[in-house]
């Protein structure tokens, strides 16, 4: 028992990774906790599931076309010091929805501007902290660090909509906003904390032209990197659009209030959360896990469609949630390792156009069918959706391992077959080229 739970804990031995997992446990609380009110204000101001995944969709437009860019900034700078102004940053659309709430001098408008305005924040912060753990812990702790990142932001699911549930129920919806904002201050204090000289970080690239051309020029050159990026892509847009799926389901389908969509964010995060505790000594990343991974997903949106009562919602989402958090955590991972170090920042740019960018896209469209044609069938859509992808990635990387073994064959080597490791159960782990 204590050899498992050594593993599963195994980075937060390292100094600077507790400081970090600590400030990120406080901030993402405050974050679902918002998350929460923030949809819950949307819904009482407008009664519409249209204008919730239109909101939100506008919060992820910034991600969408700006994250890559701050994949960019990612590999030029310091990661830290970027996290630290954006911490800083995001404090302030907040403050602004907490202060306007508490004078009635919200309106759907202004929701709409102040989520634009946390939108172009969080398009900056995403793509350094994703790819941060990388400097953090060796290539040996990396699989179990991205997935104890995942758990941390992941347990924020579980407190946060349960605290606000209840807090908006009892006081209203600005003190969430408010102490969403302060959450933003232990980030920057274990940021600044951080020993310098335990940081290992790649070679800083200098400014110069096309550096983004680049980095989209390595990943499409590279099959083990698209092939990935693409099934988290499809599946970004069709199924992990929570905050619009999860309110509906609570609002809608099962006529409930503030509390009952608290508890089925809490049941999700949850499932993230014991999920990601269970496997995070044990997993590792390959393509074969990961297109499973996405397979396993698509059939438990099906069956959270499929839920006849809210007691059985509850439960098919607790193993949502963690079957989301492992496919999440087995596609970062994958592509830490993959991406050569120099450019790892612009990689996870692209992970996080992949993973939130694509919200203005399936948020709108899943808003719109869960109010044409209910939320059930659009979670029954949204699970087929993600089987199909996941069927064609899986079709797409056999093809690719087999033209390689095919060249490679015709070139006189010697093929070992799955030595590409392009369906192969086992993880890369090989050392770090920093």
């Amino acid at each position: 028992m204590s050899t498992y739970l050594g593993a599963t804990f195994a980075s937060l031995r390292i100094r600077n990774y507790r400081l970090f997992a600590t400030g990120q446990a406080v901030s993402f609380t405050g974050t679902w906790m918002q998350k929460l009110a923030q949809a819950w204000l949307i819904l009482e101001l407008t009664h519409s599931g249209a204008w919730l995944g239109a909101t939100i969709a506008l919060q992820q437009v910034p991600t969408l076309l700006l994250a890559p860019w701050g994949g960019v900034l990612a590999d030029r700078f310091s990661k830290r010091r970027i996290m630290i102004w954006m911490a800083g940053a995001a404090m302030i659309p907040s403050t602004l929805l907490g202060v306007l709430t508490l004078t009635g001098h919200i309106n759907i408008y202004i929701v709409l501007g102040v989520v634009l305005l946390a939108g172009l924040v969080d398009a900056m912060d995403k793509p350094a902290r994703q790819s941060f753990p990388s400097e953090m812990v060796d290539a040996s702790r990396l699989a179990n660090a991205v997935m104890l990142n995942n758990v941390v932001q992941d347990a924020g699911r579980v407190v946060g909509p349960s605290i606000g549930g209840v807090l908006i129920a009892a006081v209203g919806l600005a003190p969430t906003f408010f102490l969403n904002a302060v959450s933003f201050v232990p980030v920057i204090i274990t940021l600044l904390l951080m020993r310098s000289a335990e940081l290992t970080a790649p070679p800083r690239q200098s400014r110069g032209k096309g550096q983004l051309k680049a980095g989209l020029a390595y990943v499409r050159a590279n099959p083990k990197l698209l092939g990935p990026l693409a099934l988290l892509a499809c599946v970004g847009v069709v199924a992990l659009n929570f905050q619009v799926l999860i309110p509906l389901l609570g609002y809608q389908t099962f006529d409930g209030d503030a509390r009952t969509v608290g508890y089925l964010l809490g049941a999700l995060g949850a499932g993230s959360v014991i999920g990601g505790l269970a496997l995070a000594g044990v997993l590792s990343a390959s393509l074969g896990r990961i297109i499973g991974a996405a397979m396993v997903l698509g059939v438990l949106f099906i069956a959270t469609g499929l839920s006849p009562t809210v007691t059985t919602a509850l439960c098919v989402v607790f193993v949502l949630g963690a079957s989301s958090m492992i496919y999440k955590a087995l596609t970062s991972t994958w592509l830490q390792l993959t991406a050569e170090p120099e450019m790892r920042g612009r990689v996870l740019g692209l992970l996080v156009v992949a993973l939130a960018g694509t919200t203005p896209i399936g948020a709108p469209l899943l808003g719109w069918m869960s109010e044409h044609f209910g939320t059930r069938l659009t979670f029954i859509f949204a699970g087929a959706c993600t089987a199909l992808a996941a069927l064609v990635t899986y079709l797409y990387v056999r093809r690719v391992a087999a033209r390689d073994r095919t060249a490679r064959s015709h070139a006189g080597e010697v093929v070992i077959p799955g030595e590409d490791g392009a369906l192969d159960t086992e993880a890369v782990a090989r050392p770090d080229r920093r």
